[in-house]
């Protein structure tokens, strides 16, 4: 989990002080329209999955700043768009950028996303493993 590597304790000041409005506009519809059929897809595969749905329960969090919910929908987006860096399809490298890019997010971010976020993270995970093992059978 990328939360475990340490990055809680840093300090980053990559925190935008303008939000392009109409880019988090987008990138809002396009996490909001995508998020949850993708993750569907492909959450069992997902080293990263708990810090994901962190990070999508902070973006979504009215609580969050504003500036915070912007840079975590941008990398949210990134995850939810079929063309990236490496093709998602590819096996075992496919989600490597966007780990990478919500690492770089969550390094930045990692005091807002609160305890109610993890915990909902991790149960989400926990009921789509649940429901993956049920599939299965």
């Amino acid at each position: 989990m990328l939360a475990r590597l340490g990055h809680e304790h840093m300090e980053f000041a990559v925190i935008p002080k303008h939000i392009d409005i109409e880019q988090a506009r987008r990138d809002e519809a396009t996490v909001a329209r995508g998020f949850w059929p993708k993750f569907r897809r492909v959450a069992a595969r997902l080293p990263f999955a708990e810090d994901l749905l962190a990070a999508y329960y902070a973006a979504t969090d009215r609580r969050t700043p504003r500036s915070v919910r912007a840079v975590l929908l941008g990398a949210l987006a990134y995850f939810v768009l079929p063309t990236d860096a490496i093709p998602d399809i590819a096996p075992l490298l496919g989600f490597t950028d966007d780990a990478a890019v919500l690492a770089a997010a969550l390094k930045t971010l990692a005091r807002h996303i609160r305890p109610d976020h993890h915990r909902r993270a991790q149960q989400t995970l926990a009921h789509a493993r649940e429901a993956d093992r049920g599939d299965l059978a």
